[in-house]
């Protein structure tokens, strides 16, 4: 099982985003109103601070690869082939470049229409790390902060999404 973690802050703005793009979830009037309910855990889906504490008890089992966006980001082709060992599945280095540009977010972005249809416009938006930082108020950044602190901080999960480093200000 390959388990791929995002920093809640980035998950947040994304929701917030994807829920405004689909008909079928409830959207929102304003970043404000969203932010509400994804705190107080009255979105579709859940609350993704729980999500990651229930995986947490997997997290140290053999047969699951936790890997976080913000790595996959940094260095793709080290998370390209970090997967495909964990599969057993061994790449040539030119297989490694292909599928590291394939992955790509702008090479999923450009072919989304062939993948998704129209629903690849609202699957790919930005792809990018720290995003939040354009919708989050410094007290909502504090109030996720001590969210996040309360449920997950100090579990596995907690420590590789690198919280300091991804998700402070």
């Amino acid at each position: 099982i390959l388990l791929l973690i995002r920093n809640p802050k980035d998950v947040a703005t994304s929701y917030y985003h994807f829920s405004n793009g689909v008909a079928t979830v409830p959207s929102y009037e304003s970043w404000d109103d969203f932010f509400t309910d994804f705190m107080a855990k009255k979105t579709a889906w859940g609350c993704y601070l729980e999500y990651l504490f229930e995986w947490n008890k997997y997290a140290d089992k053999e047969n699951i690869m936790t890997i976080t966006y913000e790595e996959v980001k940094e260095n793709p082709a080290l998370s390209v082939k970090n997967i495909a060992t964990f599969f057993g599945i061994p790449l040539t280095e030119e297989q490694l470049q292909l599928v590291v540009e394939r992955s790509s977010f702008q090479s999923m972005k450009k072919n989304s229409d062939k993948t998704h249809g129209s629903f690849g416009n609202i699957l790919f938006r930005k792809g990018g790390v720290s995003d939040w930082k354009n919708l989050f108020t410094e007290d909502q950044s504090k109030k996720m902060d001590k969210a996040f602190e309360e449920h997950i901080a100090g579990t596995k999960l907690g420590k590789k999404l690198k919280y300091d480093l991804y998700c402070k200000a």
